[in-house]
């Protein structure tokens, strides 16, 4: 299982003051020598937190895989093409949000016709493509049929259920990552997953990849984020059964 750590918040706490610190690059780097497998970033169209210059350094700096989270219909896609990187995932993007709310709308053709059309252009251009969806058979189905490679499951839910509730969102994902495993997708997961919770999760055998940020950056400003990444890796082997 791989960990990508998202650096997003690191930019938030930079752009509060408008200033150039910290520093997401310098970020990245310590992520990697704490073991991180990637970095992921979310350029969102209103530029809150990542910025492009941001982008473009991790491009050349970095010496694991960038994921770049970004919208199907903004400019920000054709940024993506001259990028290059890695992996590009499809999020859904509103301006009045806080984070990322949930998994792409993939019910109406409009919807599907979009993300088809984006997947697309990413697949010609040689990035890799995963969709973020919610872990519900139809989107997990159209993502297949939108030709994406990947799919990031929405932990959102499980993240923030407890007891009875959160098993029963455990088994929701664990049955999502089953599918589109069987469907030829690669399964990754993320949102809302911590050091409390993310065992679990990372014990699915379908699921490949965690995307994690929030938690990680909170605790690196108490230990360190090379500490923060370890110990945030340490969690995922256990679960995995691997010491």
């Amino acid at each position: 299982m791989r960990l990508y750590v998202n650096i997003d918040h690191v930019a938030t706490v930079r752009q509060a003051r408008l200033t150039n610190e910290p520093d997401p690059v310098r970020a990245a780097v310590l992520a990697e020598l704490g073991g991180a497998d990637g970095i992921t970033i979310h350029l969102r169209e209103d530029r809150r937190h990542i910025q492009d210059r941001d982008v473009d350094l991790l491009s050349r700096t970095i010496r694991t895989p960038l994921n770049l989270e970004l919208a199907a219909i903004s400019d920000v896609l054709d940024l993506a093409v001259q990028w290059q990187p890695h992996q590009a995932t499809l999020v859904p993007e509103r301006r009045e949000e806080v984070t990322t709310e949930g998994g792409l709308a993939l019910q109406s053709e409009h919807a599907r016709s979009e993300v088809g059309n984006a997947t697309e252009r990413l697949r010609q251009a040689g990035i890799r493509t995963s969709l973020f969806v919610d872990p519900v058979e139809e989107a997990i189905r159209a993502s297949a049929d939108l030709g994406a490679e990947a799919i990031e499951l929405h932990t959102g839910e499980y993240a923030n259920a407890h007891g009875a509730e959160q098993a029963d969102q455990l088994r929701r994902l664990a049955r999502a990552a089953s599918l589109g495993r069987s469907l030829g997708l690669a399964v990754h997961a993320g949102h809302g997953l911590t050091y409390l919770n993310v065992g679990p999760v990372a014990a699915i055998e379908e699921i490949e990849e965690l995307n994690i940020g929030h938690s990680i950056i909170s605790h690196s400003v108490f230990v360190g984020l090379e500490r923060a990444v370890r110990e945030m890796a340490e969690v995922m082997r256990r679960a995995r059964g691997r010491d």
